[in-house]
């Protein structure tokens, strides 16, 4: 019954309710069939496009949609639909796309259907449409279709992944988050994620990551392409040159999730490692320090493992003098014991290395007022 009727008309015996249910699966089932047959068997395009439009009204108003879903898919209307993605007729190829995207949403055997029915190439073609609409409901299509595990292999084959990134310098805002994410669902679930992007997404990924919050899914997803990429020397470059590029990496180590964090400090310890000489001034200039610090102390255990490893690559003094970071915790560890005894110890020495890590940064943000106070021009008399 819907809803604000009579209460005492919802009332209903088990056998009244049993004969509705009925009644009601029977007229979908009627439908479900019809559709199919319009879809299979029909040689009307106009029928087909109807009824296209109607699985995706029936889809999205049904109450039990997941049961929808599957009833439809076992009906036969998955192969037709895909089929009409290579349509010469641009309503075939929106309305069956449409159609495969809700059947998709929250069904994981519809999703694998749709891959192995041979989606891939049309949406493909579709993603190369200067129709911006179609090119960002492919968009979409695809990254509800890379959810799946057994068909991100099969998408990152088809040729999509630069048409992706196309997106992401190109697109809207919501095309843009849903090719990140696509691209993100992509690299998990292929041996060389580095083939699957470009140096040419930098820059689209830094300003994505500049205008979000950093301890947001999105940067999660965003810092996570942004590391694949500084696997190569041309991804580095390309970070390095980027508007702010370094800064916003940084910023991401101070203000992201512990997913983020990971990300953002290995981005800086692959460029770091692959040359010290190269990037370790554009590092530091950015006030990287304090956020590293604070990282060994509170990140996840990867994130504390790299931004240990990235302090020893930054610091002045050459390897066989270095102090690590290791060292100067346990030396810190040390001191508390002997001041608090064993049973503080650790409380103390995560104090003491916050109190470090709050100094250092006050000493950076003196280093850079007085850099900033030593390039003012004096004024001409």
């Amino acid at each position: 019954m819907g809803e604000g009727e009579n209460t005492e008309i919802e009332i209903e015996t088990e056998t009244e309710s049993e004969a509705t249910s009925t009644t009601w699966s029977l007229g979908k089932h009627t439908q479900i069939i019809g559709l199919s047959e319009k879809l299979i068997n029909g040689n009307n395009l106009s029928a087909k496009i109807e009824a296209a439009r109607e699985i995706r009204k029936m889809v999205r108003k049904s109450s039990s949609s997941s049961k929808t879903r599957a009833k439809l898919a076992a009906a036969g209307v998955i192969e037709p639909l895909v089929l009409m993605l290579s349509s010469s007729n641009l309503d075939a190829r929106q309305s069956s796309l449409l159609a495969l995207l809700n059947l998709a949403v929250r069904n994981e055997r519809n999703k694998v259907k749709i891959v192995t029915d041979g989606a891939m190439p049309p949406l493909v073609e579709l993603l190369k449409m200067q129709n911006s609409g179609i090119r960002e409901l492919a968009t979409a299509a695809i990254l509800t279709l890379s959810a799946a595990t057994s068909n991100k292999p099969i998408i990152a084959a088809s040729g999509a992944g630069p048409l992706l990134v196309q997106i992401l310098k190109s697109g809207s805002v919501q095309g843009k988050v849903d090719a990140v994410t696509a691209l993100h669902n992509l690299s998990t679930g292929i041996e060389n994620s580095i083939e699957l992007l470009d140096a040419s997404a930098v820059f689209p990924l830094l300003n994505l990551l500049k205008e979000c919050k950093k301890y947001s899914k999105f940067a999660e997803k965003a810092t996570a392409l942004l590391e694949i990429l500084s696997n190569s020397e041309e991804g580095r470059t390309a970070i390095s040159i980027a508007d702010g590029g370094i800064l916003t990496l940084v910023e991401t180590v101070e203000d992201g999730s512990l997913v983020s964090t990971e990300h953002a400090v290995g981005t800086l310890l692959s460029l770091c490692r692959s040359c010290r000489d190269k990037y370790r001034e554009l590092i530091l200039k950015e006030g990287a320090i304090p956020g590293l610090l604070r990282l060994t102390v509170e990140g996840t255990a990867e994130a504390q493992d790299r931004a240990r490893v990235l302090l020893d690559l930054l610091r002045d003094s050459p390897p066989e003098k270095r102090l690590t970071s290791t060292v100067l915790e346990k030396i810190v560890y040390d001191i508390a014991e002997r001041v608090d005894g064993a049973d503080k110890a650790a409380e103390t020495a995560k104090r003491l290395l916050q109190d470090m890590v709050q100094r250092s940064m006050e000493h950076s943000m003196k280093c850079i007022q007085h850099r900033a106070a030593s390039c003012t021009p004096i004024p001409s008399t």
